[in-house]
């Protein structure tokens, strides 16, 4: 059987493109947060923690829809897909869409998810009469 292998591979670099941004959003907080001179700092530093913290976990759910996909049935693939869409579009507010590509592949990957169909078996044909 054939699995959906296009939609999973544009799936997963899209997840992990999203949970490295998300992590490095994450890492810039820790850099905001030590400007301990600047009024306010603190402050912008839990909301860039929390917004990139939101980013790796839309990534992370993103690599689970994404193995998911990657299974010869068909809701199996179908719900993964989802999985993606959703978090894709989500996480596209707290990533800035995984510097775009990111994006643009999870949506092509959750699409590609959608329209697959497994293959039909061949059916055997019946043997030639003999005379």
């Amino acid at each position: 059987m054939a699995k959906p292998t296009v939609a999973f591979a544009l799936s997963l670099i899209a997840g992990i493109i999203y949970l490295i941004v998300g992590l490095i959003i994450a890492a810039a907080s820790s850099i905001i947060g030590s400007l301990s001179n600047v009024p306010g700092a603190s402050g912008v530093s839990t909301i860039v923690a929390v917004v990139g913290g939101i980013g790796a976990i839309c990534g992370i759910l993103m690599i689970v829809g994404s193995i998911w996909m990657n299974s010869e049935n068909r809701s199996k693939v179908r719900m993964g897909a989802v999985l993606v869409l959703v978090f894709t579009i989500i996480g596209a507010l707290f990533t800035a869409g995984g510097f775009f590509i990111g994006f643009i592949l999870g949506l092509i990957g959750s699409i590609l998810g959608f329209v697959w169909k497994p293959p039909v078996p061949m059916q055997a044909s019946p043997p030639a009469p003999t005379m």
